[in-house]
C-alpha cells in the first residue's frame, strides 16, 4: 500500500484510542510502535479520495471503536477482550489464544497433558517456559490453535496500490463469507460506499461475532442482506456458486482449503473477472490460523516495559487489515481478468513497524497528556459511531435475496 510518510506518529497514536487501552491496567497508558494509527487514516483517505469525500471515516479511531461498545480496557499482558494471553517461553514470549470451546482440548493435545481441566492457563504457561518459540510455532500450525511465538519486527511490504487509480464500487455486488471484525469491517466500508452486500454463513459456521456485542456487529452489517447456504446440499452448493459468479467483489477470510470444499476456487472466479479479497492469519501460503491479538503480537506490534510484553490496542490486526482490504477493493487494475488480493494480517500489521516513540504519559485533570511534535495531546479514549438500523439476521430472506439476484435454489 503506499502510504504518506507518517508527520507524527505519536498524535496519531494518542488521538486514535489505541495508545488508551494498552498497558498495565494499573499503570499509564502506552503510545505503541510504529505508525498503524498513521497508516490507517491514511487508508480512510483514499477511500474517502476513491468515493470523492462520500465515505469519510477516521481510521485511525475505527482502530478502537469495538472497545468503545464493549467497554475493554488495557490489561497489559491480557489482551482487552481477555481470551488471549502473552507468555514467557524458554526463549521469549508467544501469544496464545485461548478463545474457542476446543481449545482447551487442543492446547490438551499441544502440550501433551490431556484434560485441563476448567482453567487451561496455568498448565499451558508452565509448558511454555521449557520450550522454544519455534517448537510452540510448529505445534500450534499442526493442531490449529490461534497462537504463535513473539518475534522481532520483520520488514514485510503491504499490498501496492496506486491511489490514483480508484474505481468506484456503488452498485456492485460483494459477497462476503468473512467472519468476526477484519473482512466484515472491509465489507461494511464498501456497503457505506454504495456496494450492495450479502453476507454468507454455512450452518456449521455461523458467524462468531453474532454472539459478541450487538451493537458493534449492528455497526458493520447494517444494511447487508443475509444468506445461510449449506453446501453439503446439492441446490445450496449450485446457489453458492451462482452467487459467486454474479459478484464483482467476494470477501472470505478463511485458508483456501476451506472454500474449496465448497466447489469454489479463487483462481476460477478471478479469471472470470471478479475481485477476490483473501483475509488470512499468515498469508494463502500458511496453514497457521490466528486472531487479531495473537497475529499483531506474533509480527512483532508490542509494547514493553520492567515488567515484560504488552498488548497493544484490542485486536488491532482485524480492523487494520479490514481497511487496508477495503482500500485494495476501490483500487482499479488493468488486466484482462479481475484480481485476487492476497492479504496477510501479520505482513499487514509488520509493515507499520518502523520506528519507536521514546514518550511517557502524565496525568492532567483525571486524564493523560503525550507530549507530541506540535505540543501536549490528549491521550483519547475510544470511541464509537453511531448504529442506524438493524443488522439481518442469520439466513433470514436467504430466499428473497436468492430471488432478487436471479440465482435458482
Amino acid at each position: 500500500m503506499s502510504i504518506p510518510a507518517p508527520r507524527d506518529p505519536v498524535r496519531d497514536w494518542a488521538r486514535s484510542g489505541v495508545a488508551y487501552l494498552t498497558g498495565r491496567s494499573a499503570g499509564p497508558p502506552l503510545i505503541p510502535p510504529g505508525t498503524a494509527a498513521t497508516v490507517a487514516r491514511a487508508l480512510t483517505d483514499q477511500i474517502a479520495e476513491a468515493t470523492a469525500g462520500g465515505v469519510r471515516l477516521d481510521g485511525a479511531a475505527l482502530l478502537a471503536e469495538r472497545a468503545a461498545f464493549t467497554g475493554h480496557r488495557r490489561a497489559g499482558a491480557t489482551s482487552a477482550g481477555g481470551a488471549c494471553r502473552l507468555l514467557p517461553t524458554a526463549d521469549g514470549w508467544a501469544a496464545v489464544s485461548i478463545a474457542r470451546p476446543d481449545d482447551p482440548a487442543l492446547y490438551g493435545a499441544l502440550i501433551e497433558c490431556g484434560e485441563l481441566g476448567d482453567d487451561p492457563w496455568p498448565a499451558v504457561a508452565g509448558w511454555l517456559r521449557d520450550h522454544t518459540g519455534d517448537e510452540f510455532d510448529e505445534r500450534a500450525e499442526l493442531l490449529g490453535v490461534a497462537a504463535g511465538s513473539v518475534r522481532p519486527p520483520r520488514a514485510a511490504p503491504a499490498s501496492a496500490t496506486d491511489p490514483a487509480a480508484h474505481r468506484s464500487v456503488a452498485g456492485m455486488l460483494v459477497v462476503d463469507f468473512s467472519a468476526l471484525w477484519a473482512g466484515p469491517l472491509c465489507a461494511h466500508v464498501l456497503g457505506l460506499a454504495g456496494a450492495r452486500v450479502v453476507k454468507v454463513e454455512t450452518p456449521s459456521r455461523p458467524d462468531g461475532a453474532r454472539r459478541g456485542n450487538p451493537e458493534f456487529y449492528h455497526l458493520l452489517h447494517a444494511g447487508h442482506r443475509s444468506v445461510m447456504l449449506d453446501p453439503t446440499v446439492a441446490d445450496d452448493r449450485a446457489a453458492l456458486h451462482a452467487l459467486v459468479s454474479a459478484a464483482g467483489i467476494v470477501i472470505e477470510a478463511s485458508r483456501p482449503r476451506a472454500l474449496r470444499g465448497f466447489g469454489l476456487d479463487a483462481e476460477e472466479f478471478v479469471a472470470a473477472g471478479a475481485t477476490w479479497i483473501s483475509i488470512t492469519a499468515h498469508g494463502r501460503a500458511s496453514n497457521r490460523i490466528g486472531f487479531g491479538d495473537d497475529v499483531a503480537a506474533s509480527a512483532g506490534l508490542v509494547a514493553h516495559d520492567a515488567q515484560g510484553l504488552m498488548f497493544v490496542g484490542d485486536a488491532i490486526a482485524d480492523p487494520l487489515t479490514g481497511l487496508t482490504a477495503a482500500a485494495l477493493a476501490m483500487t482499479a487494475h488493468t488486466r484482462d481478468s479481475g484480481v485476487l488480493h492476497d492479504v496477510s494480517m501479520e505482513g499487514t500489521v509488520a509493515a507499520t513497524l518502523t520506528g519507536t516513540h521514546d514518550v511517557t504519559a502524565y496525568p492532567d485533570h483525571g486524564g493523560w497528556l503525550v507530549d507530541a511534535d506540535d505540543g501536549a495531546v490528549a491521550i483519547a479514549a475510544p470511541r464509537a459511531r453511531p448504529v442506524y438500523g438493524e443488522a439481518p439476521k442469520s439466513g433470514a430472506d436467504t430466499d428473497d435475496v436468492l430471488r432478487d439476484l436471479g440465482i435458482p435454489r
